[in-house]
């Protein structure tokens, strides 16, 4: 009898890997027949996901709840910290709560672990109306991009107290050879919360400052706007000039959470601009990363690492 006739066991018996795959050739019934064409999709489909991020340039926002050497230095939330920063190509942290950097040196030594030049990074000085003060941190792959340029966005006289931005944005220029889009400018805002109708709409004067300095359209403006919930009424979108104006698309909907907390909040978006850059983007890629199903964690300890959800998106390559 030739394999492809090989024909299903008596009942008690079981049939010998030689058999179900014969079987499963004639009848596609045997429930191993079934389990190796499940494990045969999903073997599929994450090849296709992994193909579909090699082909591509992967971006994040991530506010990581009072990021400073307490959270580096407790093993489990640091895993997790570096577990998700290590899935992005250009990352930028808010909440960074570290005045010597010392937080940040580990989380780089943690990230360069294996090679030394795996990440590099720009952090923004300390930033805050008061002694409160956070930093903005990018986090980016050489091999990847490089920085071109990076300024800090004066927003007006803090001591005098007509600032527009409880922490004004740091703006960082990047090269990025293998995209569509070769050149673009990132934008980060955390936002105060009470402030943050005023402080997005200002991010349209942000957006004129670059243009008008590097000569760029392109330009991603995320980050954790608290553009949600009890902060924005739905009648306060028509005083926000960045939602308002056609010259941006918003890629995270408002009727998406980005928190990892038991509200339903779109505190975290992605904002871009530029035709280049726009068609650059990967269509639906943008959407908050839920850590805690993606690692199967509690929710106790979802919301010890943020929070927040990151937010990214994905741009084309060449």
């Amino acid at each position: 009898m030739t394999e492809t006739q090989t024909l299903p066991a008596a009942p008690g018996r079981t049939l010998g890997d030689h058999g179900v795959r014969s079987y499963c050739r004639l009848t596609h019934k045997h429930p191993s027949c079934r389990m190796r064409g499940a494990r045969l999709t999903g073997a599929l489909l994450a090849l296709a996901g992994l193909l579909q991020v090699a082909l591509s340039l992967k971006i994040a926002a991530f506010n990581i709840r009072t990021f400073g050497e307490t959270k580096m230095s407790n093993y489990t939330l640091s895993h997790y910290i570096v577990q998700i920063l290590s899935r992005y190509d250009i990352a930028i942290v808010q909440e960074v709560r570290d005045s010597h950097l010392t937080a940040v040196g580990r989380l780089l030594d943690a990230l360069n672990r294996d090679d030394p030049d795996t990440y590099h990074y720009v952090v923004s000085e300390p930033l805050g109306r008061s002694s409160y003060k956070e930093r903005y941190l990018f986090l980016f792959r050489p091999d990847q991009v490089t920085v071109l340029d990076s300024y800090q966005y004066d927003d007006g006289c803090e001591p005098c107290g007509n600032d527009t931005f409880s922490r004004e944005p740091t703006i960082v220029r990047f090269h990025s050879p293998l995209t569509k889009v070769r050149e673009f400018a990132v934008v980060p805002l955390h936002a105060a919360p009470l402030d943050a109708v005023a402080e997005m709409d200002s991010l349209y004067d942000v957006y004129l400052d670059v243009r008008q300095k590097w000569d760029l359209e392109d330009v991603l403006l995320t980050g954790d706007f608290n553009a949600g919930c009890s902060y924005v009424a739905p009648s306060q979108w028509a005083s926000v000039r960045l939602r308002t104006s056609p010259a941006f698309q918003w890629l995270i909907p408002d009727t998406v959470d980005t928190t990892s907390t038991a509200t339903h909040c779109a505190y975290d978006r992605i904002v871009v601009a530029g035709t280049v850059l726009q068609h650059a983007v990967v269509p639906d890629s943008a959407a908050p990363f839920d850590f805690q199903a993606a690692y199967g964690l509690s929710s106790q300890l979802a919301q010890a690492i943020s929070d927040h959800y990151p937010v990214e998106v994905m741009l084309k390559r060449v």
